[in-house]
């Protein structure tokens, strides 16, 4: 695999699994499980906000607002494991 690719796999790879402690936490804090008045958890969740709400809140103005579900990060997914599947072992070597 060419370097890109690897350099591309690599960051939604990281991406994949960043989307995934995200959409798990959110659940959790939904369900008070995790209570954000404890600072880890205060602290991951702003942390994964600050990284993550870049990237859906394009995705978030082009989607329709069903208010209670937040379909960015569907999208998001989606799109994720379509490049990794689809578009990476197209780039030639």
């Amino acid at each position: 695999m060419p370097p890109i690719a690897t350099l591309l796999d690599l960051v939604l790879s990281v991406l994949f699994f960043f989307m995934i402690a995200h959409i798990i936490m959110s659940w959790l804090i939904n369900f008070q499980v995790l209570n954000m008045g404890q600072p880890i958890v205060a602290q991951i969740w702003h942390g994964l906000n600050r990284l993550l709400n870049p990237i859906y809140d394009p995705i978030r103005q082009v989607l329709p607002d069903t208010r209670p579900l937040d379909l960015a990060p569907l999208v998001i997914f989606i799109g994720v494991i379509w490049v990794r599947s689809s578009i990476i072992p197209l780039i030639p070597i």
